[in-house]
């Protein structure tokens, strides 16, 4: 009989698997998004040194339904002006395995509009 694996195994494979291709470097760090059913969260980390340089979450901003598309978009233009502020301008996007659709999207696109290039 055949076990069935879970959603998050399958996800995780992906997300390694596209690291393998995309790493964070001190002039162009990677834009790394998580999100879970209640909360979505972004960070800006260097690989090369293993640091977080910037981050942002729906925790954080004390957003009522972390969950949404309209709480992706506020953490992507937050990430974004904290990076900006930290003289970030050019990012590589991790979507960390998911789809590049709904909150994922609506984060990246809203990162974009605040000023990141990707």
């Amino acid at each position: 009989m055949l076990k069935k694996v879970s959603r998050n195994d399958e996800r995780l494979r992906r997300h390694v698997r596209v690291r393998t291709k995309i790493s964070g470097t001190p002039e162009c760090p990677r834009l790394n998004v998580f999100r879970s059913n209640s909360n979505i969260h972004a960070q800006i980390i260097d690989d090369v040194n293993g640091k977080t340089l910037v981050s942002a979450s729906s925790v954080e901003l004390k957003l009522e339904n972390g969950g949404n598309v309209e709480a992706a978009k506020t953490v992507g233009t937050e990430v974004a002006k904290r990076a900006l502020a930290a003289n970030i301008e050019n990012v590589v996007f991790d979507r960390g395995g998911y789809i590049y659709t709904g909150r994922v999207k609506a984060l990246a696109d809203a990162a974009r509009e605040a000023g990141l290039k990707f």
